[in-house]
């Protein structure tokens, strides 16, 4: 039960990551970075301790009590992390929310899910695998199938957005204008590598999520794991990403003089604010349910595979569902239509590794 539970909250963090610039798309007369930062606010800033305080009371108590060595390395790489975060968007501008989506959150699955196997393949630690797990026991190698499995899923979306290129001829001015393939990759890798980063925070921060844990444990005897353990730890996470991306929002939006958004006689004021509101807030939705998944699955690869390949998933449907691929050839819909069910696959895998522990 505990691996079906997991699942399902990953599921339904995916689906928050997946979606959460659609909101965006239906934004009017505001630039990139009007949006954006307005949206980071919610996601980073407002909605992450609120989480918190109803999930942890005293949350600011463990992490004025945590060691400043934990504290730094979570803010590092939450600022690392919130580099990819800031590309992630223009990635999604230029590629699409399908294919961005796709080579990003592929990038980041892949190293997420391995770096830290690796780092405590050198540094042992209770309750961590190494990444000889993934080599010599049969959950390890049904995990390893299903990433192999899920990069071919998206190299298959890569291929669609490839042959999309090809094809724009055959396209509107609009899509046209938007879609920048070249500069869209190198931003999608640049992103997807540093998005990896998020875990890292975790694993950094974990500490703090185990006080947490234990706290509710000894007031809740015999009821498993806390599932809100991570509320804590991304607090210090996202304060590191928020910095990243007002930093750079601030430097636009004075450049391109484009703080004259929020006057615009024709931006529809209030509806623009609402919609990046939900926006940011889905985005954080995305963080608050996979760290209930992490607590029925544990915080490794599995978690972080699982939580990338929904996200992947659902962003492809919306791709479809928004009509992205509209007036491509028959065989880039079809390219398209088999990385997301070859996506789907392997995450039946994963999951099924959950049962061979």
């Amino acid at each position: 039960m505990n691996a079906l539970a997991g699942v399902i909250f990953h599921f339904i963090g995916g689906f928050a990551s997946g979606s959460f610039y659609v909101p965006y798309k239906k934004v009017k007369s505001w630039s990139w970075e009007s949006m954006w930062i307005l949206g980071g606010l919610f996601s980073w800033i407002i909605v992450p301790p609120i989480a918190a305080w109803l999930t942890i009371p005293n949350f600011m108590d463990i992490i004025q009590e945590s060691s400043a060595s934990i504290l730094g390395y979570t803010f590092l790489f939450g600022v690392l992390w919130g580099i990819g975060g800031l590309t992630y968007g223009l990635g999604v501008r230029y590629l699409g929310v399908s294919l961005g989506s796709s080579i990003i959150l592929g990038l980041s699955m892949v190293f997420g899910a391995l770096m830290p196997a690796i780092y405590y393949f050198f540094n042992k630690a209770e309750g961590k695998h190494g990444i000889d797990y993934f080599f010599t026991t049969n959950a390890g190698i049904c995990v390893m199938i299903g990433l192999l499995v899920c990069v071919i899923g998206i190299y298959l979306c890569a291929k669609a957005g490839m042959l999309k290129e090809k094809g724009l001829g055959t396209l509107g001015e609009e899509a046209k204008a938007e879609y920048k393939f070249g500069l869209g990759i190198v931003v999608a890798i640049v992103s997807g590598i540093l998005s990896a980063c998020f875990n890292f925070g975790i694993e950094a921060g974990k500490p703090m999520a185990d006080v947490a844990n234990n706290l509710w444990k000894a007031a809740n005897p015999g009821q498993g794991e806390f599932l809100y353990q991570n509320n804590v730890t991304y607090i210090v996470i996202l304060w590191g990403g928020f910095c990243t991306n007002f930093i750079w929002c601030a430097y636009l939006l004075l450049k391109n003089k484009t703080y004259k958004d929020y006057a615009k006689s024709s931006a529809p004021l209030g509806k623009n604010l609402l919609l990046c509101a939900i926006a940011g807030t889905t985005w954080y939705l995305q963080f608050f349910f996979y760290g209930m998944g992490e607590s029925r699955l544990g915080n490794g690869a599995s978690s972080w595979i699982l939580h990338m390949a929904f996200i992947i998933l659902i962003s492809n449907a919306w791709g479809v569902i928004l009509k992205e691929w509209k007036g491509v050839s028959k065989p880039t819909y079809t390219a398209i239509i088999a990385g997301i069910v070859t996506i789907i696959l392997s995450i039946c895998i994963v999951g099924f590794a959950k049962t061979l522990e």
